[in-house]
Parts: C-alpha cells; structure tokens; sequence
C-alpha cells in the first residue's frame, strides 16, 4: 500500500508538472481537438450517474480532483462542462463525448463493482435553469453540493476575478454594483433560456451566497435523499471524513488519496491576496443576514456561518 501512494503520488506530482509547464491555451486546444474526435463516438458513452453541482470558490476543484482518482470514479473529460448551465444548447451528443464509453459500465457490472461517472461544475448550483434541464436527462443522478461561509466565498470570488483581469472596480464597488451589472442577466434568461448569462456568471458576488433558495431549486426537481449537502470548512478541516461521507452516499467503496492536496487556484479557502475593508464585511454581511437564516431554516443549526 506504501509503494503503491508513493506511486501515485509521483504521478500526480509528474501530472501537476506537466499542466504547468504547458500554456493554458495549448491545453484548450488539445481538450477542444479530444472533444472533437469523442463526438463521433458519442452515442455509444455514458451520462453522468454524479454532479458535483458546486458552488464557486467553495472547493469543488479538490473534491473533482479526489474523486477522480478513486478506482470507480470517472470524471469528465474536463472539469466544469457547464452544459446545464452555460452551453445547453450544444445539445445532449456534445454532452456524452465528455464521458467515458458505456462498454466500461457494463465491464465493470461483470466484476460485481458499481462504476460512477461524474462531473463538476460550479455554476449549476447557482443557475436557475440548471434544476431542471439535469432532471431531465440524468434523473437518477447524485448531486453534491459544498457550501463556504457566503462572505468568505464572496471576497474569493472577487480575488479570483481580479487575478483573471475580469474585475476593474474596487471590492467596494463591485458589491455596490452588482445588482445594476445582473439585472438585464436575468431578464435575459427570462426571455431567452439558451442565454448564456456569461456576467451572471462573473459578478455574483452577494447573490451566489443565497444558497437556501437555490438548494430549494434542486429540492424541486431530485428526491432529497439524492443531495448531499457540505461546509467546505468541515471538508477540508476533516477531509477523511468528509470523503467517506461522500463515497457512502454514492454507494462506492471508502478509499483517501495519498494526500489531500488543494487544487484551489491559489491554495487555500482563504487565498485573498488582502483582507477586505470594514465596509465591504459590513455590506456583506447585511446584505446575506437573511439568506443565511433562510439556509438555517432549511438545513439546521450545523449550516450556520
């Protein structure tokens, strides 16, 4: 067991290595090229039996990474596919190509081993058509969702905006504009489900943090004994535990990595680069008081921040 960490270690540590050392566009390219060359084998792959529905900035890249290496897990092509949210209109045979072939479940099947396939991405939990597009086609499907304390996720999401230069304005300000700069995103939606509501996406720094009325969206279209729910804090604070709890849930065999490493961008669930203003914890802090209540009322006590 030793030698067998030792290498897997190594070839993660190579892999790691290796997706730095290649610019981020040679890397999209290959994913788009692989993309391409799956879709004509699309029909004969799988759907996903897991969505790791998010939300953002809450650690879904470390659990994605964790769960892809467990022996009956296999992940998308790519992490965050955004066909429920974003790219639905790609159509569902763009969506299998990102699987693996359905030949690989019925293997597995003959060995007596369940076989899960799975995706991660984070916009789902927050899209309000993301519920129902997935209960249509995986309705049988496993959901995950982790949860940071909102204020904390809000402050992330604007570094790793600003890190990424799709962010100008102060932090002050982006929280001040935020209702104005989505406003037309949602009566986008509205008229248009196939809008791809790209700064809904970018400038939700309060109204992702609503978690209670989202939560309540998945509620509506998946049996709740479909749906985990998790702090990120507890996770990473007992991240053995919180794997088992996942694996249980998914009815997979109990397996740790050889590390839990974070894939977060920066490394850390508190990775801003400066500590916000008194003004900016303040308006957060008012303006999510009652959706953390709501999350309270829905959850229990163990989901307060």
């Amino acid at each position: 067991m030793v030698a067998d960490d030792r290498i897997d270690r190594w070839r993660q540590n190579g892999a790691d290595r290796l997706k730095a050392a290649v610019p981020v566009e040679a890397r999209q390219q290959l994913n788009r090229a692989r993309l391409r060359a799956r879709r004509l084998t699309a029909s004969a792959r799988t759907l996903p039996d897991v969505l790791l529905i998010g939300g953002q900035r809450c650690g879904t890249s470390s659990l994605f990474k964790w769960l892809s290496r467990h022996p009956q897990m296999a992940p998308a092509l790519r992490k965050e596919v955004d066909y429920f949210s974003l790219d639905h209109e790609l159509g569902e045979q763009w969506y299998r190509a990102h699987f693996p072939l359905e030949a690989r479940r019925r293997w597995s099947a003959t060995r007596d081993r369940p076989w899960l396939a799975f995706e991660a991405t984070p916009t789902y939990v927050f899209d309000p058509r993301a519920p129902e597009r997935a209960a249509h086609l995986v309705p049988t499907a496993k959901l995950i969702a982790l949860l940071r304390d909102p204020v904390e996720r809000a402050v992330s999401h604007y570094h790793h905006n600003v890190r990424h230069q799709l962010e100008r304005l102060s932090l002050e300000d982006a929280l001040r504009a935020e209702s104005e700069r989505l406003a037309p995103e949602w009566t986008h939606i509205e008229e248009d489900p196939d809008h791809r509501a790209i700064r809904l996406r970018r400038f939700s720094y309060v109204a992702r943090g609503r978690y209670a009325e989202q939560l309540e969206r998945w509620f509506a279209s998946y049996p709740i004994e479909h749906v985990l729910v998790l702090r990120s804090e507890d996770l990473f604070a007992a991240p053995g535990d919180g794997l088992e709890r996942i694996t249980d849930f998914l009815g997979v065999e109990r397996w740790h990595p050889p590390e839990f490493r974070n894939y977060s961008s920066v490394g850390g669930l508190d990775e801003a680069p400066a500590a916000p203003s008194h003004e900016a914890l303040a308006f957060l802090r008012a303006a999510l008081e009652a959706p953390n209540a709501a999350l309270t009322d829905l959850m229990g006590p163990a989901f307060t921040w």
